[in-house]
């Protein structure tokens, strides 16, 4: 399969996350689509965060119209039918006997880069891109850099493809998550990313933090938030360290 070096596909929630490889992808890539799946999260409002956050980015930043492409959703609905999870019923947020976050739903992101994997190889794009992260990965296996680098030598066998997966966050942490944003497209960026973008697991959008919108009580929530002040802090002491 011939696939074009300059193009990506970039699995876009709507999140803070996947706003900022969004932005990565278009600084390093000549031809940048988007992907989103809906697969009956409770915070399905993240996906009608995507448009706004495409436009926005189009009018704060005309150097890279020319590079955003076509968007992509995807309907996993079965994925949301089958799991029992924090994410895609109303049951509590906690931490599980197995040690995992009732939030984490079996298979979610092998599937999503699997599904990405099949509209790349179909569009011609040769770069995935998501924003998995070992950091602060709540402790979700399908965002470790092993699994990452397992499923990408697996696709390009199954497909005989040549795909390459860029995870930018693996090895950052949410407050130089914020940083990136700010190198990637300076104050312009943080603020789209705390006006448009949707993190909150409880669908939260009535409450305005300086963070951006959300609960402020679930982990999603408390991660962003806490990652934001550690940024602040930086910027306004310009101590890299605090």
């Amino acid at each position: 399969m011939n696939l074009d070096n300059n193009g990506a596909l970039v699995l876009f929630s709507g999140g803070q996350d996947s706003t900022t490889c969004l932005a990565w992808s278009l600084n390093k890539f000549k031809r940048v689509e988007t992907i989103g799946f809906d697969y009956r999260q409770r915070h399905v409002v993240e996906l009608k965060c995507r448009e706004d956050i495409r436009r926005e980015l189009a009018l704060e930043f005309p150097d890279w119209i020319g590079r955003l492409g076509d968007d992509h959703t995807i309907d996993l609905g079965v994925l949301g039918e089958i799991s029992e999870t924090g994410l895609t019923r109303d049951v509590e947020i906690a931490m599980l006997e197995n040690r995992l976050p009732s939030t984490f739903v079996p298979g979610r992101n092998i599937l999503f880069l699997t599904f990405a994997a099949c509209v790349a190889y179909r569009r011609g794009l040769k770069h995935i891109v998501g924003g998995m992260c070992e950091t602060d990965f709540s402790g979700y296996p399908d965002c470790r850099d092993d699994t990452i680098k397992s499923l990408q030598a697996s696709l390009n066998l199954g497909m005989e493809a040549r795909f390459v997966l860029h995870t930018p966050l693996m090895w950052i942490d949410k407050s130089q998550s914020w940083d990136l944003a700010r190198q990637l497209g300076g104050p312009a960026l943080v603020n789209l990313i705390v006006e448009h973008t949707h993190t909150c697991y409880q669908g939260d959008r009535s409450q305005r933090h300086d963070w951006g919108f959300g609960c402020g009580t679930c982990p999603a929530c408390l991660l962003r938030r806490d990652g934001f002040l550690q940024y602040k802090a930086r910027e306004t002491t310009g101590d890299p360290s605090a």
